[in-house]
């Protein structure tokens, strides 16, 4: 297809999606409800409600909602019009092992409901519905025996599906890769960028540009800067400018502004439909007890619960968490994710495809230190409803990448192989010492990246991290990041001799500064 042909399947797919939205049916009753008015003449009708819909605001909301429609899901035009299984995943050996790795999870649900004797879902008896909505804002406090259950996967475990990955059509060996491909644990021929795309790619994140996350700047005095830059950050609020916003954050987000900059960029708008639908999920969670329900609770206690900063959010977490797995609006993103939902069956009625159901409804099962997708939000916003709808477009904008089998460039594969085409690149003594004492980098570095560094970094420098990969809109700079770690201790690592002692080196992340050390990374020297 061409690329006329190109931008009108993109226009009609955008119009498709925004026909069946709300804002499309508000818009439609404010432009009824207009012509009632003095202003609107018969004979320039059209020409009155689009100036009424512009001055009215409908018209930048309409904006937001193109600028979302194009950013979710990040798909060229050139994969609209492709079969849906190309719209997925086009290489098809990462859809057979995104398939495969779906059968072990699932596997491993339903051995744990047998073999625990605790069915996927059951209605809650009505006492136990008042117990739990009483509770609801306090089920931090609960302490529910969980010593059964276990998560149904680590990222140690996913890690081990990603280096068991192959293209049939390729050969490590060709000249292509280059010899030093050999050393890593990632062996699949898929395009990252080098150094000099990523500057290119990067270049507002350079030495010579303002940067919010660095305590120094030697060419602009820091608190002249911010001051200055507090006040474009207000302007890009005052229009309502999605994109705007999204080009903002790229050098930082001021505390004060960072939540509603985020929102705005993720036109996460928490109308009264959005409260509406939280509570809807949260009626869903007080009726049905799921299975999974005691995975969150589990993952919750063994993650957010011991974490220093965390912790107190740990109420907000259930809620968040236990409503999103009910959410069967997720279901849309797997139109664009390689992975597809899991179907269970009503009991008595299995292979039945018109028996079968979504599993948990959102079709995601969350694994060890999936909650740390969420904790960081909770510094931002406190209102349920509105961390719930930010932390969903998160998800199905960035997260569900960083645990599904891909080629996409922001995917998880693409992730770990950049990180260690950087790595061997820049630091191949390094590098291959590791390698040789059985410390492979990736090993370390891959559970920093499956949870885009959260429980890792101090929350501020995670938060300075997040506004980057909104502002450039990919989870690139997690790689960037992982590899300028390595550079920063490579010193230490350089003397160690065991995977244990290479782990202790770089155990404690929490004095870093993510700025400097991206910066220094990519355009020093």
């Amino acid at each position: 297809m061409d690329e006329d042909g190109d931008l009108s399947a993109t226009i009609a797919q955008l119009a498709r999606r925004l026909k069946r939205s709300h804002l499309h049916a508000e818009m439609e009753r404010q432009a009824r409800e207009c012509l009632h008015q003095p202003e609107i003449q018969l004979d320039t009708l059209k020409e009155d409600v689009r100036n009424f819909l512009r001055i009215s605001g409908w018209e930048r909301m309409l904006q937001n909602a193109v600028h979302r429609e194009l950013h979710v899901g990040g798909l060229p035009p050139s994969l609209l019009t492709a079969p849906p299984e190309h719209l997925k995943e086009p290489l098809a050996y990462m859809r057979k092992a995104q398939v495969s790795w779906e059968r072990r999870i699932l596997k491993s649900l339903n051995s744990m409901s047998t073999e625990l004797a605790v069915p996927l879902a059951r209605m809650r008896p009505a006492l136990e519905r008042q117990e739990l909505s009483n509770k609801w804002n306090e089920m931090g406090t609960d302490e529910p025996d969980l010593s059964r259950f276990r998560p149904v996967y680590a990222p140690k475990d996913f890690l081990e599906v990603i280096v068991a990955l192959r293209s049939p059509n390729h050969h490590c060996g060709g000249e292509d890769v280059g010899a030093k491909s050999h050393w890593g644990l990632v062996r699949v021929p898929l395009d990252v960028k080098d150094v000099a795309q990523l500057r290119g790619a990067y270049a507002e994140l350079s030495l010579a540009a303002g940067q919010l996350g660095v305590d120094d700047n030697a060419h602009i005095h820091p608190d002249l800067f911010e001051n200055d830059y507090v006040d474009i950050g207000k302007r890009a609020l005052a229009e309502r400018d999605s994109a705007a916003a999204q080009q903002y954050s790229r050098r930082g987000c001021p505390t004060g502004l960072r939540a509603d900059l985020w929102a705005l960029i993720l036109n996460s708008v928490n109308h009264s439909q959005d409260v509406m639908h939280y509570e809807q999920l949260k009626a869903g969670v007080l009726q049905h007890d799921l299975l999974v329900d005691n995975l969150i609770y589990k993952d919750v206690k063994l993650t957010a619960s011991n974490d220093d900063y965390y912790f107190v959010f740990e109420d907000f977490l259930y809620q968040v968490l236990l409503c999103f797995s009910r959410d069967a609006a997720v279901l849309e993103h797997f139109k664009y994710n390689s992975a597809t939902p899991p179907k269970s069956y009503i009991r008595g009625k299995e292979g039945d495809e018109d028996c079968a159901v979504f599993y948990p409804p959102n079709g995601v099962v969350p694994f060890h230190g999936f909650s740390m997708y969420v904790a960081p939000l909770c510094f931002l916003y406190n209102e349920p409803s509105k961390l719930y709808s930010v932390f969903r477009e998160m998800y199905i904008r960035y997260f569900f990448r960083l645990h599904s089998v891909s080629s996409a460039c922001s995917g998880i594969v693409s992730l770990c192989l950049l990180f260690e085409r950087l790595l061997q690149t820049h630091l191949p003594q390094l590098f291959y010492h590791l390698r040789q004492i059985g410390a492979q980098p990736l090993r370390i570095a891959f559970k920093w990246m499956v949870r885009a560094f959260s429980g890792y970094l101090c929350t501020d420098q995670l938060l300075f991290l997040w506004d980057r990969i909104l502002g450039y809109d990919t989870l690139e700079l997690i790689a960037v990041l992982a590899a300028a770690i390595f550079a920063f201790r490579a010193e230490n690592l350089m003397e160690v001799t065991s995977l244990a002692s290479a782990e202790a080196v770089l155990a404690d992340l929490s004095t870093l500064k993510v700025v400097p050390l991206i910066q220094l990374f990519l355009f020093a020297g």
